[in-house]
């Protein structure tokens, strides 16, 4: 595929953009999308992409800055070639197509990746420099208008009769009391999307610089273990026996005393776990619902396993509680509505 029939609707500022860089005959290959507007095209043998986003400019503008600043930490965000805010392209660095879930799915070690990806957090986490750049700042507030998803989009789907208003002010005011404890947390820049979709193995780098990472977009100032939850806890794959635990032990081992005692550090981790598995819970009907994504709605039933197991190891009992009386079978809809898919 040549720019004149490029993957962009916006064929002419594509092709203009790319001829700036000397690549107007390069060909493009369409990447698949994920939950985001953002879309991707290969230059082919170019060792570059050409990213689109033409829908949320602020977005866009947090890439290129995050992906410079994450580069300058010691870590692997793309390089950023060339940019044009005005329409929405940029011509990034192509990390090629080793993802942790690929990798995973062939078969690779394990353990490694994610020895890996939990030195790159812990590289994250104890640089002096990682909260310079300008994000937003993940409060108590935010966390909390996350919870309200599951409110308004889980819950009708299985309880269309329940006072949707009622059910999320109750709930909002357990989820403040219960994240009380963040309140005094060390700050760390957040990347918020740890994930095996979102890690890379990168061939011929060393350390933490191994590490790919993408889709940091988003990034927040906030607690550091909610990126420890979104890798050890992910709703796309389950752990090998023991693993979790081991990772978390390498985590305490490594991590700065700065970040927090063990206790405070284990006790968060469980807490942002269960608050980011009960957003999920709304946040995958959403996608079904409103931007006509039904594919997330697989994990479903993994997620209501970990939400519940993490409720239960952060000491959330008043919540479970809650949702035992108003959502009894809140548990098992996960896999009723994983057939929706």
């Amino acid at each position: 595929m040549n720019v004149a029939a490029s993957c962009s609707p916006l064929m002419p500022p594509a092709a203009v953009f790319l001829a700036r860089h000397g690549l107007n005959d390069a060909r493009l290959e369409p990447l698949p999308g994920d939950a985001s507007p953002r879309s991707y095209c290969r230059l082919s043998g170019e060792g570059k992409l050409l990213m689109e986003d033409r829908t949320d400019p602020l977005g866009y503008a947090a890439f290129i800055r995050l992906a410079r600043h994450l580069t300058a930490l010691g870590l692997s965000a793309p390089r950023v070639f060339g940019s044009d805010p005005a329409v929405g392209l940029a011509l990034i660095e192509d990390f090629g197509t080793n993802t942790y879930g690929r990798l995973l799915a062939e078969g690779h070690d394990e353990t490694a990746l994610y020895e890996l990806a939990i030195d790159a957090l812990v590289r994250l986490h104890g640089h002096r420099d990682a909260c310079t750049v300008s994000v937003p700042i993940y409060d108590t507030e935010m966390l909390i208008e996350e919870i309200s998803r599951f409110s308004h989009w889980f819950v009708p789907e299985i309880n269309a009769d329940i006072d949707i208003a009622d059910f999320d002010a109750r709930f909002r005011a357990l989820w403040q009391q219960a994240l009380a404890p963040l309140e005094g947390a060390p700050k760390a820049l957040v990347l918020r999307d740890f994930h095996i979709d979102n890690l890379m193995l990168l061939d011929g780098r060393s350390g933490v610089a191994a590490c790919g990472l993408l889709d940091f977009q988003d990034a927040v100032t906030g607690a550091a273990e909610y990126d420890l939850a979104s890798l050890l806890q992910d709703a796309r794959r389950d752990l090998a026996p023991g693993l979790e635990e081991a990772m978390l032990e390498r985590y305490l081992a490594r991590v700065p005393a700065c970040c927090g005692t063990r206790s405070e550090i284990l006790q968060r981790y469980h807490l942002l776990a269960a608050q980011r598995h009960t957003r999920l819970m709304g946040q995958f009907l959403r996608l079904m619902r409103r931007d006509a994504k039904p594919g997330y709605l697989a994990f479903l039933p993994r997620v209501a396993g970990q939400m519940q197991r993490a409720l239960e190891a952060a000491g959330l009992s008043e919540i479970s509680d809650f949702l035992d009386r108003n959502l009894p079978d809140w548990r098992q809809a996960g896999r009723r509505l994983a057939t929706l898919s």
